[in-house]
């Protein structure tokens, strides 16, 4: 288990969960914002993006009483990535994405609680000094748990995310570790 808070769990993803990322991303409401309903996912292609990676990104499997519900990942920003977002290497960033694939939980504040749980893990664990994301602008719902989590709006990532066919704008969210209150 990578960490417990209440009533959630995270741990590292397995091999046998390729069937609930499988369910996840091929839901379309799921997908709506997370590799677009135009991209549903089967075992195959979770399995050569989830399983054959070969970059610094942790997968885990979110849980909440003791039901698989959701996705999160987190990484190290990488060279291009802290380019792009406008980072120089004097600080200690890493990134997150997450989804809660059974959409029965949604909207019950188990994201909030996800969100805020990973950042205080990166931040005693991984001493970060900063965790961004860069949710599309259009995800009214993410960004409003993001900000309920502390997150800022830095900037807007123009043409950021090929998405169900367009570049779609993102917002550039950070977290820093000097403002949480």
């Amino acid at each position: 288990m990578l960490f417990e808070k209440e009533s959630l769990q995270v741990r590292q993803l397995l091999t046998k969960d390729n069937h609930l990322l499988a369910k996840w991303l091929s839901n379309p409401l799921v997908l709506e914002f997370y590799e677009g309903r135009d991209n549903p996912f089967d075992i195959e292609i979770v399995n050569k993006k989830f399983y054959n990676q070969k970059n610094n990104r942790l997968s885990c499997i979110v849980m909440y009483k003791e039901v698989e519900i959701g996705y999160i990942q987190y990484y190290q920003l990488d060279e291009k990535t802290r380019a792009t977002y406008g980072y120089d290497e004097s600080e200690n960033i890493y990134g997150i994405d997450q989804f809660i694939g059974e959409t029965e939980y949604w909207n019950r504040g188990i994201g909030t609680l996800l969100v805020k749980s990973m950042v205080d893990f990166l931040m005693q664990h991984k001493q970060v000094d900063r965790v961004v994301m860069d949710p599309q602008i259009t995800n009214k719902r993410a960004l409003k748990c993001y900000e309920k989590c502390g997150f800022t709006k830095v900037k807007i990532l123009s043409k950021h995310e090929f998405h169900e066919g367009e570049y779609r704008d993102c917002w550039l969210m950070e977290f820093r570790r000097f403002i949480r209150t």
